[in-house]
């Protein structure tokens, strides 16, 4: 009886351990070793705290898609604002300001919302699923800091892809932007499931004098 109960376990066992998900494979092209210089590029984006881009986004999903201009994206370490026009849903000029955990957003009409879930107001305002906390790291060509995150790298040592909290970032195309910092991205598109984010960058500033 003994015996059979433990057949019986290790058979659940290995059934479950043949269900369990995978991690995806690695990109062929692309290596998991970082370059010998990562970790100095790591910290010099790392302190790249106060910055301002222009740019365009874009979102599809199985709902809707569209687009915006980001007319200004200013950053502050953890705080953020960000002015977008689009004609899509009516959003017209809407005001983004927030920070991890709390986001006051002001649509074209002058209606103001405020709320310490982000991500659900900006897809109840929106009709968007962005995840507006992980995009400042991101869009540095950085994982954001909470969270597992798998980091991929092309034959020149340039970083080609995030994995993070399901979502898949491929850096398109890197741009010397500024002179004191290393390259910056041009273009992300970040995607989980059937939803895909592309941010394209025409501009980025340093904000000289913030600490």
């Amino acid at each position: 009886m003994r015996s059979t109960t433990l057949v019986a376990l290790l058979a659940a066992t290995l059934l479950a351990a043949g269900c369990a998900t995978p991690p995806p494979p690695v990109v062929d092209g692309l290596t998991s070793q970082p370059p010998a210089d990562w970790s100095q590029r790591q910290q010099a984006l790392s302190e790249f705290r106060h910055w301002q881009l222009q740019g365009k986004l874009a979102v599809r999903q199985a709902e809707d898609s569209g687009s915006a201009v980001i007319n200004r994206w200013t950053q502050h370490r953890e705080q953020y604002q960000l002015s977008l026009s689009s004609a899509f849903l009516g959003l017209g000029h809407t005001e983004l300001s927030g920070q991890p955990g709390y986001l006051e957003l002001t649509l074209p009409d002058g209606e103001t919302y405020r709320s310490t879930d982000p991500d659900a107001l900006m897809e109840a305002a929106t009709g968007w699923q962005l995840p507006l906390a992980s995009l400042s790291w991101w869009i540095r060509g950085l994982p954001a800091p909470a969270g597992n995150f798998e980091l991929l790298f092309d034959d020149t040592g340039t970083l080609a892809v995030i994995r993070q909290d399901g979502w898949e970032i491929r850096y398109d195309r890197w741009q010397d932007f500024l002179t004191d910092r290393p390259r910056l991205p041009a273009r992300i598109t970040a995607t989980k499931a059937d939803k895909r984010v592309r941010v394209v960058v025409t501009d980025w500033q340093s904000l000289m004098g913030q600490r």
